[in-house]
């Protein structure tokens, strides 16, 4: 029958994952398995008498929760790519047993029942703690949207888009003026906008004056896709 060292072998590289994603980068979560591996070495007959996966990781999380290794969580390095820097920024915005919940159900595929003896928690306890994780991170990527536009159905259809994916609309602008007055005392986290504006004024200096104040993606919806290709554009951070 092979020893513990060998059951627990081909587990550490899921493990190493796990750690990475709990503390914020690898340095980190490698100097935690490194302290849960002398944990399992110094005392093999203290080894949870459980299936291995499981035994292994509540090993971990008992020297994560109770143990500083000198390796908090940490904001990613410039060489981590976009989407995994924000997914981190996230993460560690929750609190430490619901990040820990989330990442054990989500990502490392173990159920509520395993998840609550990993970390000595009841069932119904785990299932809150990962129902308040997915709650937390759908308030996260909600944002305010101000839409430009002054063609009321046009307006109407969009709101709806940005309500239906779980967004708040800010306000609805019809001219520059008021864009730029409505962005600069709510500060949407998006702006979709419109470039010919009723009173005559333009879209384009709506935004090229909104983004002097703060930085903001902007998406442009037009009839007249031929003047965002005329002239100095506003800035680069728009589509």
């Amino acid at each position: 029958m092979p020893g513990l060292s060998d059951r627990i072998a081909p587990l550490l590289p899921y493990l190493r994952r796990h750690a990475r994603a709990l503390t914020g980068n690898q340095e980190a979560g490698d100097a935690y398995v490194a302290a849960t591996l002398e944990s399992v070495i110094a005392a093999p007959g203290e080894f949870p008498k459980i299936e291995p996966r499981i035994g292994l990781y509540k090993t971990f999380h008992v020297i994560w929760s109770s143990v500083s290794v000198g390796a908090e969580i940490a904001e990613p390095g410039p060489a981590v790519q976009a989407a995994e820097r924000v997914a981190a920024k996230r993460l560690s915005q929750l609190t430490p047993l619901n990040r820990q919940a989330l990442l054990l159900t989500v990502m490392e595929g173990f159920s509520i029942e395993e998840t609550s003896v990993i970390l000595n928690l009841g069932p119904e306890v785990v299932g809150d703690l990962v129902a308040q994780a997915v709650a937390e991170i759908d308030r996260q990527m909600t944002t305010s949207v101000l839409i430009i536009e002054d063609e009321a159905v046009i307006a109407m259809e969009l709101e709806q888009i940005v309500s239906n994916l779980g967004h708040h609309v800010l306000d609805v602008a019809t001219t520059r003026d008021a864009a730029v007055r409505t962005a600069r005392e709510g500060r949407p986290g998006l702006v979709l906008a419109d470039i010919q504006l009723a009173d005559g004024s333009s879209g384009i200096d709506a935004v090229r004056e909104i983004l002097t104040t703060f930085e903001v993606p902007v998406i442009f919806i037009t009839a007249f896709p031929e003047r965002l290709l005329m002239g100095r554009r506003p800035d680069q951070r728009f589509w």
